[in-house]
Formats: structure tokens, sequence, C-alpha cells
């Protein structure tokens, strides 16, 4: 069972952002080779959602408020541990995300830029491709709309 937290910036604890920032350095740098600078300083603005399962950081998204990274509220640097990989954890993950913003601020339209090669994945949850491919540190990645029905 995973234990979902939520906090904005200033509460997380010095031990919680360090293996935030190692969990987004292990999958995002070393695994996917992608030479980047992770801290963009957006996440002073945001929410961060964890997911424990004891003191083991499963996995992590952060709840970006719209007008950061798109004129919609976000969800970004969404990844799960590769040692929890094929437990549904990333499932689990994306579903706490959305429910996260329409908590935080109500029943909104959700932006991401996702992977390509995971747009069906995220499709599975109801989000629409908007847009072409573009390259992000050397991955492809698309702009994908989660629509809340008016």
């Amino acid at each position: 069972m995973i234990n979902w937290v939520c906090k904005k910036f200033g509460e997380l604890t010095p031990e919680e952002l360090y293996k935030i920032l190692r969990l987004r350095s292990e999958v995002f740098v070393v695994e996917q080779q992608c030479v980047y600078l992770d801290m963009d300083n957006k996440d002073y603005h945001c929410h961060h959602l964890l997911g424990w399962q004891g003191d083991q950081l499963l996995g992590y998204s952060r709840i970006v408020p719209s007008g950061i990274s798109y004129t919609e509220f976000s969800i970004g640097r969404i990844v799960s541990s590769p040692s929890a990989r094929g437990q549904g954890v990333g499932r689990e993950l994306v579903q706490q995300s959305i429910e996260t913003v329409y908590n935080l601020y109500g029943r909104k339209d959700i932006r991401i830029g996702a992977q390509y090669h995971l747009r069906e994945f995220y499709s599975s949850f109801g989000f629409v491709q908007k847009g072409d491919i573009y390259p992000e540190d050397g991955i492809d990645h698309v702009e994908m709309l989660l629509f809340v029905e008016a």
C-alpha cells in the first residue's frame, strides 16, 4: 500500500527533498541519459505529490499551478521508482496526481508535456494529444490535455 502525501515546497523536509531530487535524477538523467538542469525554479511554486512505502519513495509528481508551465494547471516530473515498476505505481501516481489537481484547484483542464512514447498511457486517463511532436532534452515529447466536461 502506498501512502500519498502532498506538500508545498516549503513544507518538504530536507530528507524528502533529497529523495525527490535523487529519484528524478536517477530516472530522468541517468536512466534516460538526459543531461539537463532538472532544478528549473518551478519547484518553489508547486505542490509535490509523494508516494511512500515505508521510507522508500516509489512515485512522485509535481502539481504545477496555472501560469507557470502552461495557461492550464499541469502535472510534471511524473516518475516512478525503477524498483517499483510493473506494480501499477505509475498508473496510481497519475490518478492521484489528477485527483490532487482537482482537490487543490477544482475541476479544471490539465495540460502535460508527455514523452511521446507514453502518449497511449496518458490517453488511458483521458488526455488528448494537442500539437506536434517536439524534442525536449533529446526525447520526443507532445503536449496533451485532459478536458473537464462543462
